[in-house]
């Protein structure tokens, strides 16, 4: 089942009305997605603050559940605005202003199943490469292809999410792209 705005809403305004599964079944269903967005976000160096941001994201998501307007935007938009928030507060709590490429955990973590260990070992090589490439990304354009590839979200969810304009943010992912296809191009350019 693909979760709609509606229905995202409704769960919403059930917690602000003191339903606890409402909360639940909204966590549930957008709880892999925002980690995984923090996670690629603080990069691997930075990657145990995910956990901490994630919960922070939550907690204020909780807290501001009666501030949220479904005619403004949707909610995935309005999550991801608040993870993206929390990623940038902690940055600036670190003075963090270029982020060290992929940890091996990280590439370690993408699942391979059935391959022979030599097309593992080539795998996992290439899972850090993309990482790295993805990590190396000027903070703005990582966000940007982050939100458009792991999240889903569209060009216009990403502006919004973002502070910029559709067109900025979709020069953005488009700059990232090129980016990622120029660091990988002895690679298989064609995932990216």
């Amino acid at each position: 089942m693909e979760p709609d705005d509606a229905d995202d809403a409704e769960l919403l305004r059930a917690h602000v009305a003191g339903e606890p599964q409402a909360f639940a079944r909204l966590y549930d269903r957008y709880d892999r997605a925002s980690f995984l967005f923090l996670r690629r976000i603080l990069g691997g160096a930075q990657g145990d603050a995910a956990e901490d941001l994630h919960q922070e994201t939550w907690i204020a998501v909780s807290r501001n559940a009666a501030a949220f307007d479904p005619a403004r935007s949707g909610f995935p938009a309005w999550l991801f605005t608040i993870a993206r928030r929390k990623a940038w507060d902690h940055f600036r709590r670190q003075k963090v202003a270029v982020l060290a490429a992929a940890s091996d955990e990280a590439a370690m973590s993408v699942p391979d199943p059935g391959q022979n260990p030599l097309e593992q070992v080539q795998s996992r090589e290439l899972a850090q490469e993309i990482v790295a490439a993805v990590e190396a990304l000027p903070m703005e354009q990582r966000g940007a292809f982050v939100l458009f590839t792991q999240a889903g979200l569209s060009l216009e969810e990403i502006a919004e999410v973002t502070g910029v304009a559709v067109e900025t943010a979709k020069s953005r992912l488009r700059y990232a792209r090129a980016k990622l296809r120029q660091s990988l191009a002895g690679e298989r350019s064609a995932y990216v």
